[in-house]
């Protein structure tokens, strides 16, 4: 009887040992895998990519090398990739003051009150030119062109519509289309809408159609609505040529 417990008791060891001993046939889930840095050209030194060199649990990470090499090629791709449009939105304000002349869209509109700027205070074109450098990802108007500079003391707007515009066709884009709205108690612009469309359409390079220009009132509300300034905003899309 004795030997017989032994024996038993022998066996039941061995299986055990069997057990712990035996290797996984699986990998570990992903989860429990270090996140691999995508804009790390060498593995981190924790991760590696064979079998784990242990004496009774070897762990393989088969799935995290083609993780790694996944994530790598996405960040690559991303980085090169060329978008087939851009779109950019334009926002610009003037204090409306007497003694100077009300220049919209490139046309003198008459008017008691003028826009009080630097440069010759066209609120729209300064507007479209911001839309522009927007979609292109570029600073805005008053960093390419600063009113600390002296040489753009009442300088015409339609110098920094063309340099937007040299700057789009550099980059690789065109007109895809522009809407703009203009916010002003008075003067009414009904009577210069279409010279100030024309005007602008010609200053891109774009055809007309795809130029849209609007006015609005501002309900006699805060500055705008009682004629103490004046504001426009833009909408344009790029497109890859």
């Amino acid at each position: 009887m004795a030997m017989a417990a032994t024996h038993v008791y022998a066996s039941s060891i061995a299986t055990t040992t069997a057990t712990t001993t035996r290797p996984l046939s699986r990998s570990l889930p992903r989860s429990n895998l270090p996140a691999p840095n995508p804009y790390s050209l060498r593995t981190p030194s924790s991760l590696s990519l064979r079998a784990a060199q242990t004496t009774r649990r070897p762990v393989v990470f088969a799935s995290a090398s083609t993780a790694l090499e996944v994530d790598q090629a996405s960040a690559s791709a991303a980085a090169s990739k060329v978008l087939p449009f851009r779109v950019g939105h334009g926002f610009d304000l003037h204090r409306l003051e007497p003694g100077y002349p009300l220049i919209i869209g490139g046309i003198n509109i008459p008017h008691d009150k003028g826009c009080e700027a630097h440069s010759d205070g066209d609120v729209l074109l300064h507007c479209v030119v911001d839309a522009i450098l927007g979609a292109l990802g570029l600073p805005d108007i008053g960093q390419i062109f600063p009113d600390s500079d002296p040489k753009w003391r009442g300088a015409d707007s339609s110098v920094f519509i063309r340099e937007a515009v040299r700057l789009m066709h550099e980059a690789g884009y065109e007109i895809g289309n522009l809407d703009a709205t203009l916010i002003l108690q008075r003067p009414k612009l009904s009577p210069h809408k279409e010279t100030m469309r024309a005007n602008l359409a010609k200053l891109l390079g774009a055809d007309p159609s795809v130029v849209n220009l609007k006015a609005k009132t501002h309900e006699k509300v805060d500055s705008l609505g009682e004629n103490r300034s004046i504001a426009a905003h833009t909408v344009v899309l790029l497109m890859r040529k």
